[in-house]
């Protein structure tokens, strides 16, 4: 049985967030906490218990955005401890996975928390607990759809059309998928998409850049540089990926 703490500055969303987790039969006890300060003497007095203390805390379902210290600045004050409770971010804000991904997260769950998605956090968190490595974040191998990506937004999940998507961004083992309408951040390594969708026109053009052909309007040269004018935005391309663009773009069927 997990121990909890829940932790979130709108009192609605924290008393939200522990209904959940209370309906959870792996979730032992859960409290709660108003802000990132509360919280961190919470966890203080649960260190000094000790794992099985009668304060003890196995994880910490954590907001990002709070006044005074955040949870991303808690959460990196918990890797300074030698037994931290697991954190699990739950925050309406998708633009933060990476950073709370490298503070070792256990899951990243967006608002407004649906039940099924939290259950799988603290399944994944009960696993990690219990030493037990846990199942990563499910990422298709095959799409349902070849002509769509899931993305999560909101806790909602949508499917971006791939002819949508202009170019893919690298951030760490996420993906931004770049779209005319806006962005979405994927956990599928830019290595991954640059296999699954070569056959569908993208190409590799920089470490951290990977591109639609047909979303190419220019190719630009300037003092031995190279780039691309994809919709409104620059992108410069790697000397080693120069050459194959130029084929590329030369064969491209004329639009």
């Amino acid at each position: 049985m997990l121990r909890a703490l829940a932790v979130d500055d709108e009192r609605p969303s924290l008393e939200e967030l522990l209904y959940l987790l209370h309906a959870d039969p792996r979730i032992g006890t859960a409290e709660g906490a108003g802000d990132a300060t509360e919280a961190l003497r919470r966890i203080n007095r649960a260190l000094q218990s000790g794992p099985g203390g009668p304060e003890a805390i196995d994880v910490v379902f954590l907001d990002i955005h709070m006044p005074g210290l955040d949870g991303l600045d808690l959460a990196r004050l918990l890797t300074g401890f030698a037994k931290p409770p697991l954190v699990v971010f739950v925050t309406a804000h998708e633009d933060f996975a990476v950073q709370a991904f490298d503070l070792k997260a256990v899951d990243y769950v967006l608002k407004p928390v649906r039940k099924e998605r939290l259950a799988e956090a603290v399944r994944r968190a009960a696993e990690l607990r219990d030493n037990t490595p846990p199942v990563p974040a499910p990422i298709p191998v095959h799409e349902p759809d070849p002509d769509h990506i899931p993305v999560e937004l909101g806790g909602v999940t949508r499917f971006v059309a791939v002819d949508d998507i202009t170019h893919v961004e690298a951030q760490g083992d996420y993906a931004r998928l770049h779209t005319d309408r806006g962005s979405h951040l994927v956990r599928i390594p830019l290595s991954t998409l640059e296999e699954r969708w070569r056959a569908r026109g993208f190409v590799r053009i920089h470490r951290r850049h990977l591109v639609a052909l047909r979303h190419i309007g220019e190719l630009r040269l300037d003092a031995g540089a190279v780039s691309v004018l994809v919709g409104a935005e620059e992108l410069q391309v790697s000397r080693r990926h120069a050459r194959e663009l130029r084929d590329l773009l030369m064969r491209r069927p004329a639009s």
